[in-house]
């Protein structure tokens, strides 16, 4: 009980922070409304809120799922193929190194406005860490645990299964937590450069139009999604790890 409490606790503070600096200093609304008129700003627009949020969560979801199973893929392939990996690693680096936001005008222009760039960019902002994660944890198996495999005369596909898989596991999960907020990153950059629809448009239109209120549901909104993306992977890595250690 305590384990859920602390971080409403934590939350709740913060939001009382805010709440008596806007009092005390007299924030202007255009600048920083109060957490009520963020709360009502929820209930006046849940329809535009939720109308913008599904394109937004469709593309967390979908660049979340392809980057890190591509990731895995390619992870796999580099643990196994020393040359593809000493090729390809320096490149994947490379392509880490390029800005999000210099990166998603390219994916736009090549897949157009439509959803197919927002998961691509998602997807992109996914790949990395779980790679990295991936390799590490492949490679996390010790050298008499290698040696015992060989003994037994197993298989590659048997030591990559029995031994290298499971090793990998609290690495894979490391990574899911840093894609889980960061696919939401991704399509919010995405839709700030080119979109229709969705919480980045929202957040750049109700920044120029000085509708603050809106503009913090809508930054709540997508904390919302992120964290609940994040919880989900959280309660699987629970059941997961508990199952293989038990």
């Amino acid at each position: 009980m305590m384990t859920i409490l602390r971080p409403i606790l934590g939350l709740s503070s913060l939001v009382l922070a805010w709440a008596l600096a806007v009092w005390l200093f007299d924030v202007p609304n255009y600048i920083s409304p109060g957490p009520i008129g963020v709360a009502k700003a929820f209930g006046t627009n849940f329809g535009i809120l939720f109308k913008n949020l599904v394109p937004t969560m469709q593309a967390a979801v979908g660049g979340f799922l392809i980057g890190n199973f591509a990731a895995i893929c390619i992870a796999t392939v580099f643990v196994h193929w020393t040359r593809v990996r000493e090729i390809y690693l320096p490149v994947a680096v490379f392509f880490n190194t390029i800005p999000i936001i210099a990166l998603a005008p390219v994916l736009i222009l090549i897949f157009g406005l439509g959803i197919t760039s927002k998961i691509m960019v998602s997807a992109i902002v996914c790949f990395f860490p779980m790679l990295v994660n991936m390799i590490r944890g492949f490679e996390s198996v010790s050298p008499s645990e290698f040696e015992l495999m060989r003994v037994m005369s197993a298989s590659r596909r048997e030591v990559f299964f029995r031994l290298r898989l499971p090793r990998s596991v609290p690495f894979l999960f490391a990574a899911l937590r840093i894609s889980a907020t960061a696919s939401v990153i991704g399509a919010i950059v995405a839709e700030w450069i080119g979109a229709e629809l969705g919480l980045g448009v929202l957040i750049i239109q109700t920044t120029f139009d000085y509708r603050t209120e809106l503009l913090y549901a809508a930054i709540a909104t997508s904390s919302l999604l992120a964290l609940c993306m994040f919880t989900i992977v959280v309660i699987a890595e629970t059941f997961i790890v508990r199952w293989r250690t038990s």
